[in-house]
């Protein structure tokens, strides 16, 4: 698969924390147009995989690629939705503010939004349906409503490639379905969607590309190939969370066509 079909691409990436190794020689080919999950354990370092593509961690070895550019390169041309746990809510923003902030690349850093940003902004809150809550301080919304917020703000940004840190992670389901029928829009459309995810049972209906990380990189490729016993007890030193099956492959040979 040549360069130019990647929407995201890592070469040898390695990081340590220490004498702890978070990332060990991590080569993620993810094609163009795919709608795709990151999964593994706890500390398997999919949000530090997803921080050296953003340029957030610069301590790896080996190279990223964002869109066929190097990754500090293309990465405003990327919508991220980070980490509830990592935002501080009680910053005095309204919900309109924080995704008129996707706009701040664009506007420069000296100008005001004006009528125009605001209006996209707005059209982005009613796509995630929270036009009603624009006035609303993003501390005061609900857990879905937060992460709505924050995929609002990458909307705006009508970027190519969208990446996401757990984005469904201590949200309803009637949120957790809203964001996914916005996450299939962005596909639909032609954006390629990448998000770091947890839970296996949905993992079928909601993807259909998938990477099983646990510091190493134990397989990539579509999910009827990749979702089975084999590769996710190597990923989860099988210890499996809540494993449903009807998604595995009938014969062991597909199961290691893209283990890595």
């Amino acid at each position: 698969m040549s360069a130019g079909t990647l929407a995201v691409e890592t070469r040898n990436v390695s990081l340590a924390y220490g004498r702890e190794p978070a990332l060990e020689d991590v080569s993620l080919r993810v094609p163009a147009g795919v709608l795709g999950a990151i999964v593994g354990p706890n500390g398997a370092g999919k949000s530090t995989l997803l921080k050296v593509l953003l340029g957030l961690d610069d301590g790896h070895d080996g190279e990223a690629f964002l869109l066929g550019a190097p990754a500090l390169e293309a990465r405003h041309e990327v919508g991220y939705v980070p980490q509830r746990s990592t935002v501080d809510w009680d910053f005095p923003a309204n919900a309109l503010d924080v995704v008129t902030m996707g706009l701040f690349r664009e506007l420069g850093p000296f100008r005001r939004a004006g009528k125009q940003a605001r209006e996209r902004a707005m059209a982005a809150l009613d796509e995630v349906g929270l036009a009603d809550f624009a006035k609303r301080q993003i501390g005061q919304l609900s857990g879905g409503q937060q992460q709505r917020v924050f995929l609002a703000r990458a909307l705006v940004q009508e970027a190519r490639l969208y990446l996401l840190d757990e984005p469904f992670a201590g949200v309803d389901a009637a949120s957790e379905a809203a964001l996914m029928a916005v996450l299939r829009r962005l596909n639909a459309a032609g954006s390629t969607v990448l998000a770091v995810h947890h839970d296996l049972n949905t993992l079928t209906s909601y993807f259909d590309w998938l990477a099983l990380l646990n510091v190493r990189l134990h397989a990539q490729g579509p999910i009827d190939e990749v979702y089975a016993p084999g590769p996710l007890q190597a990923t989860y030193g099988g210890h499996l969370p809540m494993f449903q099956p009807g998604a595995q492959p009938a014969d062991g040979a597909r199961q290691a066509a893209h283990v890595a």
